[in-house]
């Protein structure tokens, strides 16, 4: 197996720590509300945002799927804020993220999400492009609003590929 392979491993709260919070409501005990009508799953993830001016915004993406195996060169950051995709049906996404190296990205790790899963990624994580794969799938998109130039790009050298992991998900 070539080193630029990388196969995509469910995606954890744990695993999925050094580059934010993973937004899964199965984590906490739902709160009733509406009179008992409705359950509210609070505080799933926090989205910091720096600078002066700068507020939290909510946006809707609608995504088209990508092949799998994955084969990506491309992988961004955001340093003035947090950015949050949720999944608005049950299907799985790919998340693609690297440790920051000196101001690069380093090695990217895969993650598979379980039905209904969204991340957040944290201020300044280099992550890739939003990946469903399969079919279409829209998000609900939570990040940063106001001036400051809050994306930054790096396109690897030599690509790499991500598989899915063997089982009823994956390949």
């Amino acid at each position: 197996m070539s080193d630029r392979i990388l196969v995509a491993q469910a995606l954890s709260a744990e695993a999925f720590a050094p580059f934010g919070a993973v937004i899964d409501k199965s984590r906490v005990a739902p709160r009733p509300m509406n009179a008992g009508r409705a359950r509210r799953f609070h505080d799933l993830a926090t989205v910091p945002v720096v600078g002066a001016e700068s507020t939290v915004v909510i946006g809707h993406v609608e995504a088209e799927p990508y092949p799998v195996p994955l084969v990506f060169s491309l992988v961004e950051r955001h340093p003035l804020g947090a950015q949050a995709f949720v999944p608005l049906d049950a299907s799985p996404f790919l998340v693609v993220v690297c440790p920051d190296e000196g101001g690069r990205p380093g090695r990217p790790q895969a993650f598979l999400t379980a039905p209904g899963q969204g991340v957040c990624y944290a201020v300044g994580t280099w992550h890739g492009v939003l990946t469903p794969f399969g079919a279409p799938q829209d998000f609900l998109v939570i990040d940063r609003g106001g001036p400051g130039v809050n994306l930054e790009e790096h396109v690897y050298a030599e690509p790499w590929t991500v598989t899915l992991p063997e089982g009823p998900e994956g390949a």
